[in-house]
């Protein structure tokens, strides 16, 4: 099994950094999982041609080569290159696929009538996408699991990804950056504090090596190599 970073996120305002706005554009961490049978590309955030480019540039491999997109969650900075992998099947987790298609179905019926017709676009595209995501298998490939982890949205999942030697997390938003976790803060904005504490929590007990949602591959500071 193949795991590399295609690109390093960030986050728009880093509250740790005593960012209170928007200094820059928030994008997830792209990573690319291959496997004998799969090609799985995890939260293409970045705009589609720079994204595109840098698949291209960290693993030699086109969109056409991806066969499986799978999100942590529907957050739009976890999914702005998704269009451009229109020949992959795409995954999310069920509760996250529940939990946002209502109130996307309902803000486009209520905007019925409303002369905006920019946002009923919108709205269109982003319900188009939602409903051709699939609810993604509790196992995506040999050695690449569903792990729930709940709380800064009530559907957020992660990747449990096993070695012989190794476990690693994929994280998403519920471990963002390594300030995050080596204070272990939550994102202010999560859904559920106290439940993104303990997925959090577990996270860190289970993982050898954690993959953070707007930062880079890093090794789990609890764990000593000996």
């Amino acid at each position: 099994m193949d795991v590399r970073i295609i690109s390093i996120g960030a986050l728009g305002a880093h509250p740790l950094w005593n960012e209170r706005e928007p200094v820059r554009t928030g994008h997830a961490t792209t990573t690319l999982i291959r496997t004998q049978s799969h090609t799985i590309l995890v939260d293409p955030g970045l705009p589609e041609q720079a994204l595109i480019a840098r698949l291209r540039e960290r693993s030699g491999l086109k969109p056409s080569d991806i066969t499986h997109v799978f999100l942590t969650s529907f957050h739009p900075e976890c999914r702005r290159a998704l269009p451009a992998f229109t020949s992959a099947k795409w995954w999310i987790g069920e509760i996250e696929r529940e939990t946002v298609g209502v109130p996307l179905a309902t803000a486009l019926a209520e905007m019925h009538g409303r002369e905006d017709p920019e946002r009923i676009e919108d709205l269109r595209l982003e319900v188009a996408m939602l409903r051709r995501c699939e609810v993604a298998p509790d196992r995506l490939a040999p050695g690449v699991d569903l792990y729930p982890m709940p709380g800064v949205s009530p559907g957020l999942c992660g990747l449990l990804i096993s070695s012989a030697s190794t476990t690693t997390i994929l994280c998403g938003d519920a471990i963002p950056t390594i300030e995050h976790l080596e204070q272990g803060k939550i994102l202010p904005w999560a859904e559920n504090l106290e439940q993104a504490g303990e997925t959090f929590r577990e996270a860190v007990e289970t993982a050898d090596t954690l993959i953070l949602g707007r930062d880079n591959i890093v090794a789990n500071p609890t764990k000593r190599p000996f």
